[in-house]
């Protein structure tokens, strides 16, 4: 299983605001790049702790060794980018078996909440590991999108009912926020019908 280190309260309230605005979003940081607020949730994807980095200034929400390469087909890489294609073909087959495979859905789940980051420390920014692995993610965020149920607006209902629903559907997003707005701007005597006057 990962080995979690949480962060304090702050950063995981951090991680949960910065989510709100940016749920799927999958990014890519070297572990010698600075930490920074929009990274949400960063998880190390390495086996091997990065060299010469202190715990405390990666500040890393998880550590995913399992989910890294496996020794073997690390050490016959050799980040070399001429056996690139072999490498990652092989390592698409890690991510199918467990303990991968689990570490997987975490982090599938875990980019449905908000931003995550994945963290490697290797100085070739286009082959490593974290870049298939954000792709075999990217890929199951884009399935679940596909399989997500629509909302159901009758056909009988009014432009306004079927704003709503898709706003219920879609609160974070633009639309569902501008669509929301409008149902707060409605007022009650228009939502309920005309008004009707005492003599």
């Amino acid at each position: 299983m990962a080995n979690v280190r949480r962060r304090t309260a702050t950063g995981r309230a951090r991680t949960a605001r910065v989510g709100a605005e940016t749920a799927d979003a999958v990014l890519l940081k070297r572990a010698y790049e600075q930490p920074e607020a929009a990274d949400g949730y960063r998880v190390l994807v390495d086996r091997l702790w990065p060299r010469g980095v202190r715990k405390d200034t990666l500040a890393i929400d998880a550590w995913m060794k399992e989910v890294g390469p496996s020794d073997e087909l690390r050490r016959s890489f050799g980040h070399d980018a001429a056996r690139w294609e072999e490498f990652a073909a092989r390592y698409r087959e890690e991510l199918r078996r467990q303990p991968a495979s689990g570490l997987v859905d975490e982090l599938v789940a875990q980019a449905k909440r908000g931003t995550l980051t994945l963290v490697y420390g290797a100085k070739d920014e286009l082959h490593n590991q974290a870049v298939v692995l954000r792709e075999r993610i990217e890929q199951r965020l884009r399935r679940a999108r596909i399989r997500a149920p629509a909302a159901h607006v009758p056909a009988e209902a009014t432009p306004r009912a079927r704003d709503r629903a898709l706003a219920a559907q879609h609160p974070t997003s633009s639309r569902g926020r501008a669509l929301g707005a409008t149902k707060a701007r409605t007022s009650p005597a228009r939502r309920t019908g005309p008004r009707v006057r005492s003599h």
